[in-house]
């Protein structure tokens, strides 16, 4: 997690610097201002792009801005940045204006390193439980937009780029992507910044449905309609109405409902199981699915014309492994949830701790980064995440072994690499099977990686620099091919 920044505005220079050495101390960073001015010139900076966590006010400043002046139009201007005021006259009027103005604490001079300290931390937990809070009603509201989503790697900027026109029509939108990418995220961003923001915003799971409770789950049902049917049920079609309806693993619907969700889509009403006559609805459709839609069609398990129904307008969610410059910030978002969550004190995980995550191919994508670093919050004994906070991470990434004697005799000999085992023209990889096809990609590399670990003597850093891949990448795919490596060494 980045360091937290801590803005100090004081026109005594010899006060902003005792109060930088106490907050750089303590881990934080330092932003310094003379003025009422110059603070609010670096808060409207900072609102355009570098961060602002805190602000040190103090409050007897000559010139033209006092420090009431100047506390009221941060309060205006930057909300969101606490400010704790700082002054020699701890007069109960005073403090009563300044904290009626905003101000969050209320620090009387001299003040000790220790109650700055706390008064700062405070102030951050505060934060972090009053943001954790506004997204929860973002979130339930309906009213969460891409501007509230991490989404700063490249492949996730055409997602937001693509959500954002999606979002001002009602165009069928189909959401592609591996489990865990967070495509229902993506569907509620759509939503928020949609004229339905606001508006119902229903989940269904497609593929958590038992199969005969389908269409009653989906369209209602009337009492009496079936046995068990005590009462009227609407179904979620109903329930979203004038919302958004969006349907999860599209692709694990039954083919009879498929085309009773067809009919839904096309005529835009519904039949709840024993009514007598359909009933309109007006609802969003976003549906998605990790499947191969366009495979399961050909498979016959998918309808072809609901298929080109909902994939009017398709948007690919990339994996966590192709959007890796997000992690940092994602980690950050989580700490700083979960430090909510759970009233903990984490303020971010050491450099090992980063580059180890980035490493990780992250399977289960960005829901299992949020579950990794869920558990590494609850374990953590210090206040930054090491690697021993995620031991289903690190228990799976190999450990580098020690260097051996004759790794030390090359080394000194100025050796490049190491001898090969083979000849170059011993054990090729064959593209071709034996009846002369392409062989698949999975085959081809998985037979590449083991040759290049024979002829390169298991020397892994010199067989991942002749591949052109990262150790941590190399080990990864040694593992998911299963390969064998016992008999080679790994230096």
């Amino acid at each position: 997690m980045m360091a937290k920044t801590v803005l100090i505005v004081d026109d005594d220079p010899t006060q902003r610097r005792l109060l930088q050495a106490v907050v750089e101390r303590e881990g934080f960073n330092a932003a310094m201002a003379e003025s009422g001015e110059a603070a609010l010139e670096l808060v409207q900076h900072a609102n355009g792009g570098a961060r602002l966590d805190v602000c040190l006010l103090d409050l007897m400043m000559p010139g033209g801005l006092d420090g009431l002046e100047t506390l009221e139009q941060l309060v205006r201007i930057a909300p969101q940045i606490p400010v704790l005021v700082l002054t020699s006259q701890g007069g109960i009027e005073t403090v009563v204006k300044a904290m009626r103005t905003g101000a969050r604490d209320f620090i009387v001079k001299p003040a000790s390193p220790e109650r700055i300290v706390v008064s700062i931390r405070n102030a951050l937990k505060v934060g972090e439980l009053e943001g954790e809070v506004k997204r929860l009603k973002k979130t339930a509201g309906g009213e969460l937009t891409f501007a509230d989503m991490i989404a700063a790697a490249p492949p996730m900027r055409h997602v937001v780029r693509l959500g954002e026109r999606a979002a001002t029509s009602n165009i069928p939108i189909l959401i592609l992507g591996e489990s865990g990418v967070g495509k229902e995220l993506i569907a509620r961003a759509i939503q928020g910044g949609s004229q339905r923001a606001g508006l119902p915003f229903v989940t269904v799971n497609c593929g958590a449905i038992p199969e005969n409770l389908v269409e009653s789950i989906l369209f209602g049902h009337e009492k009496g309609s079936f046995t068990g049917a005590s009462a009227k049920h609407l179904g979620k079609f109903q329930e979203a109405n004038g919302g958004t309806l969006f349907l999860d693993e599209v692709g694990e619907l039954p083919l009879d409902m498929q085309v009773k969700l067809l009919r839904a889509l096309q005529e835009g009403e519904i039949d709840p199981v024993g009514s007598k006559r359909p009933i309109k609805v007006d609802v969003r459709i976003i549906s998605a699915t990790n499947r191969d839609l366009a495979e399961l069609v050909k498979e016959g398990r998918f309808r072809e014309d609901l298929f080109y129904r909902l994939n009017v307008f398709p948007i690919e969610v990339p994996p966590l492994r192709e959007r890796i410059e997000d992690l940092p910030l994602l980690v950050d978002h989580f700490i700083a949830r979960f430090n909510a969550q759970e009233s903990r004190r984490v303020q971010g995980c050491t450099p090992e701790t980063l580059a180890m995550l980035k490493a990780f191919g992250w399977p289960g994508n960005v829901r299992q980064l949020e579950n990794a670093v869920f558990r590494a919050v609850v374990l953590c004994e210090s206040d930054r995440l090491a690697p021993h906070d995620f031991p289903q991470i690190s228990g799976v990434m190999p450990a580098l072994p020690e260097p051996t004697a004759e790794d030390h005799a090359q080394a000194e000999a100025g050796a490049a690499q190491p001898a090969p085992r083979h000849g170059d023209g011993d054990a090729p990889v064959s593209v071709l099977d034996n009846d002369g096809q392409l062989r698949t990609l999975e085959e081809i590399e998985r037979d590449l990686i083991q040759f290049a670990i024979e002829v390169y003597a298991g020397h892994m850093s010199e067989v991942a620099r002749r591949l052109g891949i990262g150790r941590s990448t190399l080990y990864r795919k040694v593992r998911e091919h299963d390969l064998e490596v016992a008999a080679s060494r790994s230096a």
